[in-house]
């Protein structure tokens, strides 16, 4: 087993390197099967899909077109929302175009819902929802989470793109830390 970084209060491994491997390898067949002869592009919302995404994409045996959009929470207003303020904007014209979004983590699903009710005003063909972790027990909307890595309860995670306080993104696991 890896070292934990203890300053991060991390308590255990959730999901291993190998696992988390594994299962972007499975997820990036189903996604390669599904959009066959089709035009993808796939948008991640950073910064916590960042490596989702770019191992994800590898996994995809299709010519597509990746982006990004970033966002940063509204003080007062998201939490009981989802909305948020866009920083960083799509580049890619999607209209008539097939969108897969790759989240890291998806919990009520307020802002996920917000990003894509933003995208859908770009006129795509459709949207589905990739994420790596999701919080079955807490989705508040109905949202198209077409594929999911790993579901996930309320417990604090830190790796693989989530962070405390902007530290233990690059772990090549995710982790568990104390509340």
């Amino acid at each position: 087993m890896e070292n934990l970084p203890k300053e991060l209060g991390t308590t255990r491994i959730i999901y291993s390197k190998e696992q988390i491997d594994q299962r972007i390898r499975e997820l990036g067949s189903q996604i390669t099967k599904d959009y066959q002869g089709k035009e993808l592009v796939v948008i991640g919302v950073i910064k916590g899909a960042l490596y989702f995404l770019s191992d994800l994409t590898r996994a995809i045996d299709l010519p597509l077109k990746v982006d990004m959009l970033g966002f940063t929470n509204i003080p007062d207003t998201t939490s009981l929302t989802g909305v948020v303020k866009i920083v960083k904007d799509i580049d890619i014209d999607i209209t008539d175009k097939h969108v897969l979004v790759v989240e890291d983590v998806v919990r009520t699903g307020l802002t996920t819902a917000y990003i894509i009710q933003n995208l859908e005003t770009k006129k795509p063909k459709d949207i589905t929802l990739c994420s790596l972790l999701v919080n079955p027990d807490r989705i508040l909307m109905t949202i198209p989470v077409k594929y999911t890595g790993f579901e996930i309860n309320d417990q604090w995670l830190v790796g693989y793109g989530l962070d405390k306080s902007e530290i233990g993104r690059n772990l090549p696991y995710i982790a568990q830390i104390k509340r």
